[in-house]
């Protein structure tokens, strides 16, 4: 069998793990695990799954600072952010141990005015799981721990850079869960076909071209999707912001974690001084700790590969090429890690790269607007539509234009990265496909309405 190694994005000597490549019959066999699995699972009281995920959420919290320390080795995220991930891990179990006990259906009306006409939410069965690894334990667990409270079966295919993670949540659920019912597969885009050729439902997240791919073949086979992919990010600030906030707002937003959020901020579109607003955010940005992940006070490590890096170097040095100004930033870093410094770039033509596709890396834009409408019709010109953030003090600008936005998410006086587990996530256009993500929309997606009639 072939393999695949994780290695360390700031020590790229440094082998975390070493991996099957599973391939079709492997993934078969973890499906049929599952399904086996998942079927007693399905018929154990609800208490019992909620037991169970707060049993799992215990066993994380139990092990907290390893686990931590695991992502920021294997996907070089500050220490800071790795600990709220975990911590955010432990929530997301919790909050959903509590949700396997919310009502689960509705009462109608009978015809014959005696039946009980009812509905039920049923499990799909198996749901397989592909996720990224920038949020190695967040993404796959407000994942999984709706799926299992609903009832289903999982099967997860983490990213090809982060299986020790994945490796190690398994490990530690085991002693709360059932045999089989979180079953992990570890590969490459093969080992993702195969899961999605052969589950009752797939969520994914990652990119927009393997989103794609998984949306046909879900359709094909007609069991439900949902994709949560690219977004190219926008902050408008308004004149009338509180300047130096949006600055110091937009910076972590643009740049912590090298930028490597589907919700970072890519444009800053600037209504009034732009150049200004440019000077006070490379101030900000330069601001910013950058280098070894886990030393202190770093928000800015390393990108996930040389590929990354370079796409972050290339996109700077054509926009330079093209006549924009790099005020900040544009090279690779010494040392044997895939370091960058995080990058302003302003002056760019309309239709520019930096200005309409997704680098995933420290890099963003400042572009001028001449007015706040101007501003808005900017922010949605592209193809993506995940996350939008309007800088203002007026209110009134705060309740017309932010509705206006088209996202899935609009913000106002609040950084583009980050969301609320409680709350729906996806985005709008080529950033989403199917059925929001995490909070009470999560139950729409990992189960199914049957209509129950009960007569006399």
């Amino acid at each position: 069998m072939e393999h695949i190694e994780s290695r360390s994005p700031q020590s790229p000597g440094d082998l975390v793990v070493r991996v099957p490549d599973s391939q079709a019959a492997e993934v078969s066999d973890a499906v049929e695990r599952a399904r086996t699995a998942g079927a007693g699972w399905a018929r154990r009281p609800a208490t019992e799954r909620a037991a169970a995920l707060n049993a799992c959420a215990d066993a994380l919290a139990g092990a907290a600072g390893e686990v931590a320390a695991l992502v920021v080795r294997e996907v070089g995220k500050p220490t800071g952010e790795a600990a709220g991930e975990v911590a955010r891990g432990v929530a997301i179990l919790r909050y959903f141990a509590q949700a396997a006990l919310l009502p689960e259906g509705d009462v109608y009306p009978a015809a014959d005015g005696a039946s009980l006409l009812h509905t039920r939410r049923r499990p799909h069965g198996v749901a397989g799981l592909i996720t990224p690894w920038n949020f190695p334990v967040a993404i796959p667990l407000w994942k999984a721990a709706p799926a299992l409270a609903f009832g289903n079966g999982v099967v997860l295919k983490p990213a090809e850079q982060s299986p020790a993670v994945a490796l190690r949540l398994a490990e530690i659920f085991a002693g709360a869960l059932p045999d089989g019912v979180f079953t992990l597969v570890t590969g490459g885009g093969a080992a993702g076909a195969a899961v999605v050729e052969r589950v009752d439902a797939v969520s994914f997240t990652g990119s927009v071209a393997a989103g794609g791919k998984v949306r046909r073949a879900a359709a094909e086979r007609g069991i439900p999707a949902q994709c949560e992919m690219g977004g190219q990010n926008a902050s408008i600030v308004l004149p009338d912001a509180d300047l130096d906030a949006a600055a110091k707002a937009i910076a972590g937003a643009a740049m912590g974690y090298a930028g490597q959020k589907c919700t970072a901020t890519s444009r800053v579109i600037v209504v009034g001084d732009a150049d200004g607003f440019a000077e006070r955010l490379v101030a900000a940005v330069e601001a910013l700790g950058v280098g070894d992940p886990a030393a202190p006070g770093i928000a800015v490590g390393p990108v996930i590969e040389q590929e990354a890096r370079d796409a972050v170097t290339g996109a700077a040095d054509r926009a330079a090429a093209r006549g924009a100004k790099v005020l900040t930033g544009g090279r690779a870093l010494d040392g044997a890690g895939w370091f960058v410094a995080p990058t302003v770039v302003t002056g760019l033509a309309d239709g520019d790269e930096l200005l309409t596709e997704e680098v995933f890396g420290p890099i963003c834009a400042v572009v001028p607007a001449a007015s706040p409408e101007a501003a808005v019709e900017a922010a949605n010109s592209v193809r993506y539509g995940l996350v939008a953030a309007l800088f203002t003090r007026d209110l009134g600008h705060a309740l017309t234009l932010a509705p206006r936005l088209d996202v899935g998410m609009a913000k106002v006086n609040a950084p583009t990265a980050g969301v609320d587990f409680h709350a729906p996530f996806g985005g709008a256009k080529e950033s989403s496909y199917g059925p929001r993500e995490q909070g009470p929309a999560a139950r729409d997606f990992y189960t199914r309405t049957t209509t129950v009639t009960l007569s006399p």
